[in-house]
């Protein structure tokens, strides 16, 4: 529980570091798959995802939402005009969910070489596993630390003798926090109601289908494991431990394996050693769609609305997360996913249920009380997100539904080809 009272904790509780990660396909004018290589081979900021034509532009870390948003759309405008200039232009496909897919092999798997070979043999695996079409589903995922200075502050204030420790276990209790509210983030982004058949039934193309969901990759159908994992919260260690164990009981090939929306990541290389290490450096946020009815598929208020949604949940007092109440909080991330709110209920500990409409009024509204005497800007971000439970037709998903419910592809190619 951060010290919010604190004056000197309270002047930095809105700072923080903040990156972006955006993933989307790259498809040619009658909104197939392209097949050419990854077009930035040597670009740090510009990378592949599962498939070859996945590209991932990842931003650097920033001190305000802006400074990643300006970057994000510095590297997507690089994409574009490459994508503009080659034989055969390219488009990056701004949905969630896949354009045209002939067939499994129509997915090409990103080609790896030499010492990064491995990373395509992994690639094979989750193919066999989890099949390739999944894997073609595109997402947002946002980073984020809180300030170094504001966190040196509240730990004087806690009284504690390891920093390390007292950080490791603020993002613990954090990511345990984002299990239990973090559905929240799925109801306010998904933007991805409808899809193509070939989706669903190989090589049949152009008719489109109303899944009832506001975001499939966030659904019952989309990017979970086959198990609900459990988390050990107590210190790093058990939880480390905890994501271990799926892998030597053979949930799990390896952590990264691991499709939960919430990661706890060191500073440097991705693995359960270095974490253990070096301690947690930020937390991960890995449930936000692509918006297709924005310039670069993302709007930072969202990112906002995160950020304040974690300040809120440090500011209170961490609650137990055993099994059950786990199992719990991911049913109500999945029924977030859901494209009308008012048709699926959020089912609290003491297993009371209310609509999912109502109980993000309820959550946003707890939010307002703890924010009210904050900027003005903070207010805004919470009405703009308010408004989408008030009104369903102010959700992304209604809006790509309206605009996009029939010929998905075929609109969807007329919308980027026009910008």
């Amino acid at each position: 529980m951060i010290h919010i009272e604190n004056q000197s904790v309270r002047e930095h509780i809105l700072d923080g570091n903040f990156g972006l990660e955006r993933e989307s396909l790259r498809v040619l004018g009658d909104g197939s798959f392209s097949h050419t290589a990854h077009p930035f081979p040597e670009d740090e900021h510009i990378v592949r995802d599962f498939c070859e034509n996945q590209v991932e532009i990842n931003t650097g870390v920033h001190k305000s939402v802006q400074g990643a948003m300006e970057e994000l759309k510095r590297h997507h405008r690089r994409l574009v005009e490459k994508l503009d200039a080659l034989p055969e232009r390219e488009f990056l496909w701004p949905f969630s969910n896949p354009s045209y897919i002939k067939d499994e092999k129509d997915i090409p798997v990103a080609e790896f070489e030499g010492a990064l070979r491995n990373k395509t043999i992994y690639r094979d695996y989750l193919s066999g596993k989890y099949g390739r079409y999944k894997m073609t589903f595109s997402g947002i995922h946002f980073n984020f630390s809180f300030s170094d200075e504001m966190l040196r502050k509240d730990f004087e204030l806690s009284g504690g003798e390891d920093f390390s420790a007292y950080r490791d276990s603020l993002y613990l209790n954090l990511a345990k926090g984002l299990a239990e509210y973090g559905w929240i983030l799925v109801a306010v982004t998904a933007a991805s109601p409808v899809f193509d058949m070939s989706f669903v039934e190989s090589g049949k193309m152009g008719e489109t289908i109303f899944s009832g969901l506001a975001s499939i990759r966030c659904s019952e159908l989309g990017y979970w494991n086959d198990f609900v994992p459990i988390f050990d919260y107590t210190n790093l260690y058990s939880y480390v431990e905890s994501i271990q164990k799926c892998v030597e009981e053979g949930w799990l090939n390896a952590p990264s394996e691991l499709y939960y929306p919430i990661r706890l990541k060191s500073e440097g290389e991705n693995n359960l050693d270095v974490l253990l290490q070096k301690g947690v450096n930020h937390i991960e946020l890995r449930m936000i769609d692509l918006n297709p009815l924005t310039e670069c598929y993302l709007d930072a208020r969202d990112i906002e609305f995160a950020h304040l949604l974690m300040v809120w949940i440090c500011a209170g007092t961490p609650k137990e997360m055993n099994g059950k109440e786990q199992i719990r909080a991911t049913q109500n991330f999945k029924r977030a996913a859901h494209y009308d709110l008012r048709t699926v209920n959020y089912v609290a500990r003491d297993g009371f249920a209310v609509t999912m409409q109502e109980a993000g009024k309820l959550l946003i509204e707890q939010m307002k009380r703890f924010f009210a005497d904050y900027p003005a800007s903070v207010t805004e971000v919470l009405d703009y997100e308010y408004d989408k439970f008030i009104d369903g037709s102010k959700r992304y998903a209604w809006q790509v539904r309206t605009e996009y419910g029939e010929n998905f592809v075929e609109k969807g190619m007329e919308m980027i080809q026009g910008r």
